[in-house]
C-alpha cells in the first residue's frame, strides 16, 4: 500500500453580514444574530470525529473558510484552533489560513488573529472600483481594502492572499488591470485573480447583470492581467493562483494534488484515504441541521468510496489546474490505478495538442488545454455522468 497522503483540514464558518449576489458557496446571511458559542460546540465535536479519520497524520495546513470567518472573534477562533491542537499534531510549518472581508474584520483587528494563531490572511477584495464593489453587492470600500492588509502586516501577517474578480459588469481591459496594480501595490504574497462566473441558485444566475464582458472580451482580459501578474513579479502556478517568492497557499495545493482533507462544520466536505480506498464524506450543509445533528449525536461520518472512474476524475479535476502539470506516478500514488488506465484517456487529447507529455512520466495542458480547461476536465468525467465533449464530438 502506497504512503498517505499529506492531511489538511478544512473548518466552515458559514455566516456572513450579507450574501453577495453572485455567491454559491454554502454561506449564510445574518452574522449578528447568528448562534456563534453553540455552533463553536458542534465544530469541537465535529472534530473528535474527524481526529479518528486522520490515522495519526499531523496537519499541514488549516484553513478557516467561510461565509465570512472574521465575524468571530479572535477569542473565538483562538478557542478553535486550541481545540484543533489538542486533538492533532500540527507540522512545524503548518499553514493556517483564515478567509476574511475588508471592513469585517469587525470582531476585532487583524493582530487578534494573529495572537489566535492565523498566520495566512485571505482578503476578499474584489475589485477597487467602487462602482463594481457596489454592483458586486460588496459592503466594503476601497479604503478598506488598503487599511486591512495594512494592519494586517502590521500585525505580524507576512503572508496575505488578495482575491479580485475580471469580467465584471462594464470591465474592459484597462479597469481589469487597474484592479492588479492596486492590489499588487499592497505587495501581498498571493493574488487569486479569478474570473466572474454566474452559478446556478444565485441572484446573478436568475437576473443576470448588465454589459458583462463577452467571451473575446474576457479572454483579452485574462491574456493582458496574466501578462501583467507576471511582469510585477507573480508567478501564476495554478488557473487562478499567482504567487510571489513561491509563497504557494499549502493547503489548496494539497486539495490539487489530491491529497487528504478533512472537514469540519455545516457542508464541509472531505476526502479520506484509507487501506479500503478513497472515500468522499459530506456534512449537512444548513447549519441548523448540522448543529442538530451533532447534538443528537448523529455525527459519525459515513463515508461513500469513490470508484475506479470517480477516482479518474477527481484527480484530473484538480490537477489539469496546476501550471506546471502533474507526475504520473502522483497520479498511481494517490489514486492506487494503473497508469495504463491514465494513459489511455489522453491519447486522444495529445492528438488534439490539448496536453502534452515532459520528461516521459509529467503531463502539462498545453495553452489551448489551458484555454478550455472546463472541456478538458470533462473529458474525464464518468460515462454514467453521460460523458460528452466537444473533443470527443469533434
Amino acid at each position: 500500500m502506497a504512503p498517505l497522503p499529506p492531511l489538511s483540514l478544512y473548518v466552515h464558518l458559514p455566516w456572513c453580514v450579507r450574501k453577495c449576489p453572485y455567491c454559491d458557496f454554502n454561506s449564510w446571511s445574518g452574522a449578528a444574530e447568528a448562534p456563534r458559542e453553540r455552533y463553536l460546540q458542534s465544530l469541537i465535536a465535529d472534530l473528535d470525529t474527524a481526529k479518528g479519520l486522520a490515522a495519526g497524520r499531523s496537519l499541514i495546513s488549516i484553513f478557516l473558510g467561510g461565509g465570512t470567518p472574521s465575524v468571530f472573534t479572535p477569542a473565538e477562533i483562538g478557542r478553535l484552533l486550541e481545540e484543533v491542537g489538542k486533538r492533532f499534531s500540527l507540522v512545524d510549518d503548518v499553514e493556517i489560513t483564515m478567509e476574511a472581508n475588508p471592513g469585517t474584520v469587525e470582531c476585532g483587528a487583524p493582530g487578534g488573529y494573529r495572537e489566535a494563531g492565523v498566520n495566512r490572511l485571505s482578503i476578499g477584495a474584489q475589485s477597487f472600483d467602487a462602482t463594481k464593489l457596489a454592483a458586486l453587492g460588496r459592503i466594503h470600500t476601497v479604503d478598506d481594502i488598503g487599511r486591512t492588509v495594512n494592519e494586517a502586516r502590521d500585525a505580524g501577517f507576512d503572508n496575505i492572499n488578495i482575491d479580485i474578480m475580471y469580467a465584471l459588469p462594464g470591465q474592459g481591459v484597462a479597469a481589469a488591470m487597474h484592479d492588479i496594480e492596486m492590489a499588487a501595490a499592497l505587495q501581498p504574497t498571493h493574488i487569486s485573480w479569478y474570473h466572474l462566473t454566474l452559478e446556478p441558485n444565485t441572484v446573478f444566475y436568475a437576473r443576470p447583470p448588465a454589459d458583462l464582458p463577452d467571451d473575446e472580451l474576457s479572454y483579452s482580459i485574462q491574456q493582458s492581467g496574466e501578462s501583467l501578474l507576471a511582469a510585477l513579479g507573480y508567478e501564476r502556478y495554478e488557473v487562478s493562483a499567482f504567487a510571489r517568492d513561491g509563497r504557494y497557499c499549502q493547503h489548496n495545493l494539497n486539495y490539487w494534488s489530491f491529497g487528504d482533507y478533512l472537514a469540519v462544520g455545516a457542508g464541509g466536505h472531505g476526502k479520506i484515504s484509507t487501506e479500503h480506498g478513497i472515500s468522499r464524506y459530506m456534512r449537512p450543509t444548513n447549519p441548523q441541521q448540522f448543529m442538530n445533528a451533532i447534538e443528537a449525536g448523529e455525527g459519525d461520518v459515513l463515508p461513500a468510496v469513490l470508484s475506479d472512474e470517480d477516482l479518474l476524475f477527481e484527480f484530473m479535476l484538480n490537477a489539469l489546474r496546476l501550471m506546471a502539470g502533474f507526475d504520473e506516478r502522483l497520479f498511481t500514488s494517490r489514486t492506487g490505478l494503473p497508469v495504463d488506465i491514465l494513459r489511455r484517456r489522453l491519447e486522444p487529447l495529445v492528438e488534439r495538442e490539448l496536453i502534452c507529455e515532459r520528461g516521459g512520466h509529467k503531463w502539462i495542458p498545453t495553452t489551448t488545454g489551458q484555454r478550455f480547461l472546463n472541456d478538458l476536465q470533462a473529458h474525464f468525467l464518468p460515462e454514467k455522468q453521460g460523458r460528452t465533449t466537444l473533443f470527443e464530438a469533434g
